[in-house]
């Protein structure tokens, strides 16, 4: 946990110096450092044999599945669907089952023991989960799963990041090193007071709906009609007709990515803003009433879900870890506008101190800081 570093956190820009700084320019020969980061992004991309698995299991479990229930159909959904997901990630499903004798509880538990009948491994029913799932692994794909029910709206946001996605390349190329940052440097977990890959995610669209090389999908004619536990959602998907959108910003990677942390780092309101890619703009806590800490849920980095709109994905963040957030992002910012060879430097990873009183390598007690 990195909460037992107490050095970290205390090295945030102040106000003036945020100020003066959020009107610098990026450095001229941003741009060499493209190709290095187009490879990082190469070797963290899915392979097509590996895409091909995930497409083995979900067929063989929707086969194993409607024996039971012929009327039902499993989705895949979160980051190994929405063309963000990293290679060798566990994948997420969503079984959409038409029951209303059952609860989700005993579906998830019926659904355990359709399982067990088939030749998979590692079940285990999480039925007092926020989201109660399934949780299995699959020997013939070497696949670990979890199937939740009936979850379709995570179904929707998917697809909605997909066609994000299709629009403009750099949109996955830059949310895929924001990531590969965010685990480096382990500011990449909610549990822990960070932020969800899929907030960065969001984060990214947002930066690159700024720049004009992303429209707004929700703000324009819809096209994709939803309804999900009678809420209606819709947006614009044919995304097809959009792939010249951001043509005319030549932006490249490298520069897009000091844009991301530039901005994150000296340029956003944490005081007053709330990124909105449902909208396309920034908006103001006040219009989302998200001004005080209400229960468990603080806003201070404010991220609207794109459909669930009062749900700040930033809510976890509390006061210690917002500190770390920001100084990494300025950390990143710093090294992208300085640094020689920064996609070597951007991604060294964040290794938190020893426990008080251990052994080093040569077996010497270590005392730091302790008085003696």
């Amino acid at each position: 946990d990195f909460r037992s570093d107490s050095s970290r956190g205390h090295h945030v820009s102040s106000q003036r110096v945020r100020f003066q700084r959020r009107v610098r320019a990026c450095r001229y020969d941003i741009d060499q450092f493209t190709p290095n980061f187009l490879s990082i992004f190469d070797s963290l991309v899915p392979s097509e044999e590996e895409i091909a698995k995930q497409n083995q299991l979900v067929i063989a479990l929707s086969r194993l599945i409607n024996k039971e229930w012929p009327n039902s159909k499993l989705y895949l959904y979160g980051s190994c669907a929405n063309s963000f997901g990293f290679s060798n990630s566990d994948i997420d499903l969503c079984l959409s089952i038409d029951d209303k004798e059952m609860s989700k509880v005993d579906i998830i538990l019926k659904l355990a023991d359709i399982l067990q009948a088939g030749n998979l491994q590692n079940i285990q029913a999480l039925t007092r989960a926020r989201v109660p799932i399934v949780k299995l692994m699959d020997p013939d794909t070497g696949l670990s799963c979890d199937i939740c029910v009936n979850n379709l709206l995570a179904v929707v946001n998917t697809k909605l990041l997909r066609d994000y996605a299709q629009i403009d390349q750099r949109l996955r190329q830059l949310a895929f090193i924001v990531k590969h940052w965010a685990k480096s440097r382990r500011v990449n977990e909610t549990y822990q007071g960070t932020l969800s890959s899929y907030s960065y995610v969001i984060m990214c669209i947002h930066l690159l709906q700024l720049r004009r090389i992303l429209p707004c999908l929700q703000e324009m004619e819809a096209t994709c009609y939803v309804t999900v536990d009678d809420n209606h959602y819709a947006y614009f998907d044919q995304v097809d007709k959009l792939s010249n959108y951001g043509a005319h910003n030549n932006e490249t990677l490298s520069s897009l990515l000091w844009a991301f942390f530039h901005y994150w780092a000296y340029q956003h309101d944490y005081t007053q803003d709330v990124i909105s890619i449902r909208t396309g703009k920034i908006i103001s806590k006040h219009m989302k009433d998200w001004t005080r800490r209400v229960g468990n849920d603080r806003h201070l980095i404010c991220i609207e879900d794109p459909f669930e709109t009062s749900h700040d994905l930033g809510r976890v963040v509390d006061k210690f870890s917002i500190k770390i957030l920001r100084e990494e992002f300025e950390r990143a910012a710093n090294i992208l506008q300085y640094d020689p060879n920064p996609s070597v430097k951007l991604f060294e990873p964040y290794v938190p101190p020893p426990p008080f009183g251990t052994l080093d390598e040569e077996g010497i007690l270590s005392t730091a800081g302790a008085i003696i």
